[in-house]
């Protein structure tokens, strides 16, 4: 019976006292959440409940095992797996702190300043700092597990006796990964892109979606998503929309012709940009920029707050105004004119004239076309 009793009172007393004090804990931060509503630390801190548990019954169960008997004869191996579950559960519960306190950090930042560029870039930043976090709090966790078998431990004095040949093999298998890494974290602090700007990249418009310190991804205006390496932002040039302020001047082109009516197509792009809520209301125009022996190019300028605005007013302005031309001033849209060559019947150089170079059966079917309508041939 004692034999049968003691690893149930061991295990099952360290499975109780961990949700008991796990109860207790979350009761805790919920009520501290209810009481400080300025600040989401408490609720955040409540994501680490399942690793806080794992972490308290891991623990008692690697102090008391010894005590239960149970599998005298996998003790050591059994010892061994629970100290690695402490291990890794540790790692997590510290990287969910971490990112309990990075994100309430960021959230009291973002509260208190307005200005949206400097938010995205502290965003960005304390993005790379959780993956930096993460990553350095992996690495550890995997180190100290690696240690608890005697013959990793045996091996490290040769380990970091060969540590400085492995580092430069190291450092030039995995070049192209450390510019990554090393670019990532030059993004992050330098202020050259941050999530949420917009950008035009080898010819795609799209938004920064994701920042890491390898990769980055853009999603474009079809909702594709474009990944590239971090080094590319760093060695080739590329458009950043959102770089100091999100105002941008958007440009729309018409082809009219020259009889268009420029003083009633100023006052129409004014109506236009009145009853369009995308225009912040700084700026517009309208010119002619260029000419041919047709038609005549004529530019539109226009302001938004930002790329997205743009876009609507840009279209906006586009479709009204050819609206308005087609059912008001049609005449000032492109045309092809056309004439009949006026040939004179008697000629000095002696060729022939247009009807007597025209057979029989053209010249009827010219006669046709200028017949009029109304007054009918011969009238």
């Amino acid at each position: 019976m004692e034999n049968v009793l003691r690893p149930l009172i061991v295990v099952g007393g360290s499975v109780l006292l961990t949700l008991f004090i796990g109860w207790a804990t979350d009761l805790l931060l919920r009520k501290a959440d209810e009481r400080h509503h300025e600040t989401p630390l408490w609720g955040l801190l409540r994501r680490g409940r399942i690793p806080y548990q794992l972490v308290l019954c891991a623990a008692l169960l690697r102090g008391f095992y010894d005590e239960a008997q149970l599998l005298p004869r996998h003790q050591a191996g059994i010892g061994r797996i629970l100290t690695l579950v402490l291990i890794g559960a540790t790692a997590w519960l510290v990287i969910r702190i971490a990112a309990a306190v990075v994100e309430t950090t960021y959230s009291r930042y973002a509260r208190a300043h307005r200005d949206a560029a400097r938010v995205r870039r502290v965003r960005t930043q304390v993005t790379l700092i959780m993956r930096v976090v993460s990553a350095v709090v992996g690495v550890v966790a995997v180190a100290a597990m690696l240690l608890t078998f005697p013959a990793f431990r045996a091996a490290g004095a040769s380990l970091l006796a060969s540590a400085g040949i492995l580092g430069i093999v190291a450092g030039v298998a995995a070049q192209s990964t450390l510019s990554n890494l090393f670019a990532g974290l030059q993004i992050a602090f330098g202020d050259m892109v941050r999530i949420g700007d917009t950008v035009v990249v080898d010819g795609e418009w799209g938004t920064v979606e994701e920042i890491t310190l390898t990769f980055l991804t853009v999603r474009t205006w079809d909702e594709r998503r474009i990944t590239m390496p971090v080094s590319y932002f760093t060695s080739k040039p590329f458009e950043n929309w959102s770089r100091g302020t999100p105002q941008m001047t958007g440009i729309v082109y018409w082809h009219l012709d020259h009889m268009a009516p420029m003083d009633a197509m100023r006052e129409k792009l004014r109506d236009i940009l009145r009853h369009c809520p995308a225009w912040d209301g700084r700026a517009y125009g309208l010119d002619v920029t260029d000419t041919t022996p047709n038609t005549m190019q004529v530019r539109a300028l226009v302001t938004a707050k930002d790329a997205d605005d743009i876009w609507t007013v840009r279209v906006n302005v586009r479709e009204g105004m050819i609206r308005w031309l087609s059912e008001e001033h049609p005449y000032a849209l492109p045309r092809v004119n056309t004439a009949d060559a006026a040939v004179p019947r008697g000629r000095s150089n002696g060729s022939p004239s247009l009807d007597e170079a025209t057979p029989s059966r053209d010249r009827t079917s010219s006669r046709r076309l200028h017949e009029s309508p109304r007054t009918g041939p011969g009238r």
